[in-house]
C-alpha cells in the first residue's frame, strides 16, 4: 500500500565540515542521489522534492521527561525498574528492551553532544520546509526517525561488525543488496581480490560503499518500506517526543545468535 510519495530520502550525521551523508531512492528504489555535504546542500535537495519521505538517523526531539512520569511508566511493557530508565525518551527505553543499544537523548535544557544538537536542528529545518512527522496521510512531505545501527542489527539478525571497518562496509552493503536495492553486489569484491592487488594495496574499494553511504541508504530504504510496506515496520515511542521506525522485530535482538556475531564475542 503506497501513497503518492515519489522520493525516499535517507540522511545520516557524521563529523567534520561535511557532516551529512544523504541518499535518495525513487518509487522503484533506483538510487537518485548518494552524496555528502553540509546541511545547506542536504536541505536544498530536500526542498527540491515535491512529494518525499525523509528518514533521519538521529534523535529528532529532546526527551520531555515522560520516562520520569508514573502514568507513562506504568503503561510500558514491561514497566521500568523503579529509579532507572528515567532521563531518556520512551522510544529509547523500548529500543533497549528489545535488546538493542539505545542512546539516551537529553532534555531540551540539558547539554547535548554536537551530533545531537545537529540532529535537532536538521529536523527543525526540515519542518520549516514543510516536512511533517510520519505518518500523515495526504501530506506531500513527511519525515521519520530511524536508528540505522538498530536497523542493520534487525536485518542481519545479530550484532553487526563495528561501523567503518572494511568487513562492516561489506556486511552492511550485502544487507542492503539482500533488501533488494539495485546496488553492486559486494560479493563481487572477493572475485577481484588477487594476490598482486593485495600486495600492492590496490584493492577494488570503489565498488564498496563508505560507512556513511551504507547508513544513508539504509535510512532511505526504511522510508521506502514505511510507505510501501507499512506492515514490515513498527513504531516505538511517544509521538509527543518522537517515535522511531524499525523493521518489525519479533524477539529480543540479544537472543539472536548470528554468524557474524560469533566472531566478535
Amino acid at each position: 500500500m503506497s501513497s503518492n510519495l515519489t522520493t525516499y530520502l535517507g540522511i545520516t550525521i557524521g563529523t567534520g565540515r561535511q557532516w551529512l551523508t544523504y541518499a535518495a531512492l525513487d518509487d522503484d528504489r533506483a538510487v537518485l542521489a548518494l552524496g555528502q555535504g553540509p546541511l545547506e546542500a542536504v536541505l536544498a535537495f530536500a526542498a527540491g522534492q515535491s512529494r518525499a519521505l525523509a528518514a533521519v538517523d538521529c534523535a529528532a526531539r529532546p526527551n520531555l521527561g515522560l520516562m520520569d512520569r508514573a502514568d507513562v511508566r506504568t503503561q510500558l511493557n514491561p514497566p521500568p525498574t523503579p529509579g532507572r530508565w528515567t532521563n531518556m525518551r520512551v522510544a529509547e527505553y523500548q529500543l533497549a528492551n528489545l535488546g538493542f543499544a539505545a542512546p539516551r537523548t537529553p532534555g531540551v535544557d540539558q547539554a547535548s553532544l554536537p551530533r545531537v544538537k545537529r540532529g535537532f536542528g536538521l529536523v527543525r529545518q526540515l519542518e520549516e520546509l514543510g516536512y511533517v512527522p510520519y505518518p500523515a496521510e495526504e501530506q506531500a512531505r513527511q519525515w521519520l526517525e530511524t536508528p540505522v545501527e538498530a536497523v542493520f542489527w534487525a536485518w542481519l539478525g545479530g550484532k553487526p561488525y563495528p561501523a567503518g571497518t572494511l568487513e562492516s562496509r561489506l556486511q552492511r552493503q550485502l544487507a542492503l543488496f539482500e533488501q533488494g536495492l539495485p546496488i553492486p553486489d559486494p560479493m563481487d569484491f572477493f572475485e577481484e581480490v588477487t594476490r598482486y592487488r593485495l600486495l600492492k594495496g590496490a584493492l577494488p574499494l570503489k565498488q564498496i560503499y563508505a560507512a556513511g553511504e551504507c547508513s544513508a541508504l539504509a535510512a532511505a530504504q526504511m522510508a521506502w518500506l514505511a510507505d510501501h510496506e507499512p506492515d514490515a515496520v513498527m513504531r516505538l515511542g511517544d509521538a509527543r517526543e518522537g517515535e522511531i521506525v524499525l523493521p518489525v522485530v519479533t524477539r529480543r535482538a540479544e537472543e539472536v545468535v548470528h554468524p557474524f556475531q560469533k566472531s566478535l564475542d
